[in-house]
């Protein structure tokens, strides 16, 4: 599955149904037109619920590892978990226009936004999704009522070399058995769910389009960022020291809530997230946190 010409998209799609599979009953799904091609959304909970839009992390990860929190905050919320343009999923990037800079993801989720008929939305995203999520709302504060960032990846602090190393001999030549070595190592041997973990291994290789990188926001606009941020970090994360990131969060953000789940790695958010991950989500974003 190394070459794109012979990449196994059947088994890859079927690997993604399968963990889709985990989600609420409910569960629909949307085809939403944007400016770089068509995004999709994978929605449950009530219509006339409070809406969360969720960003997945990069790599290999998509909509559909939400479903732990898709199933235990959609009883409430009515939840919309997107598949990111040009990542593995089942969005469809534009032939012809492709994301570049910040400012193309703000354009791109505004369009989204739109697409879902949505004015605003409690936001929230994982690693690569959470660093999304903080530069949109810092770009269109307007549109977003509560921030919440999973473990977010080049928001409050570099990532660890040891992790940058070995990640990175899995993305030069990614294929299936790499991406389980570099899972396992990250996650410490914790057990993973096998269905979750062949979906990891079936998008080695997808023919993904290069992911819009940059700088951590500038601790300037941060400070100004007046929105309620719930920031949930992995205790056991080998991306990056967690205790670094809640200080330098703690110290930019003005109204920022910080929680450090134990038992739990970076890569396992938020699919094998503890219980109390959703209850903190709840209690953030219906104003019972104290």
């Amino acid at each position: 599955m190394s070459a794109r010409g012979t990449y196994d998209m059947d088994g890859f799609l079927a690997a993604y149904d399968r963990v889709m599979a985990k989600w609420p009953a409910s569960r629909e799904a949307a085809t939403v037109p944007t400016p770089f091609g068509e995004t999709h959304v994978n929605m449950c909970g009530p219509a006339d619920g409070p809406p969360l839009l969720l960003l997945p992390g990069g790599g290999s990860a998509t909509s559909a590892s939400w479903y732990r929190q898709a199933a235990e905050l959609s009883p409430v919320h009515r939840v919309y978990a997107v598949d990111l343009i040009g990542a593995p999923g089942r969005s469809t990037p534009a032939p012809d226009r492709h994301l570049r800079t910040v400012a193309d993801l703000t354009t791109w989720l505004d369009a989204l936004l739109m697409g879902l008929g949505l004015a605003e939305t409690d936001l929230g995203g994982h690693s690569y999704g959470a660093w999304i999520a903080l530069h949109y709302a810092l770009r269109a504060p307007h549109r977003v009522r509560h921030l919440v960032l999973l473990d977010p990846t080049q928001c409050f602090a570099n990532v660890k070399s040891a992790y940058g190393s070995h990640a990175l001999r899995m993305l030069v030549r990614p294929t299936p058995r790499r991406v389980r070595t570099f899972l396992e190592w990250e996650t410490g041997g914790a057990p993973l769910h096998p269905d979750w973990l062949a979906l990891q291994e079936a998008a080695a290789g997808f023919p993904a389009r290069r992911p819009v990188v940059g700088p951590r926001p500038r601790p300037k606009a941060l400070r100004r960022l007046k929105l309620p941020v719930l920031l949930l970090l992995a205790a056991n994360s080998r991306t990056h020291n967690p205790a670094k990131v809640a200080a330098a969060a703690e110290t930019l953000l003005p109204h920022v809530t910080t929680t450090t789940l134990p038992h739990v790695s970076h890569h396992a958010l938020p699919h094998a997230a503890p219980a109390e991950a959703s209850h903190r989500i709840t209690d953030f974003l219906t104003g019972r946190a104290g």
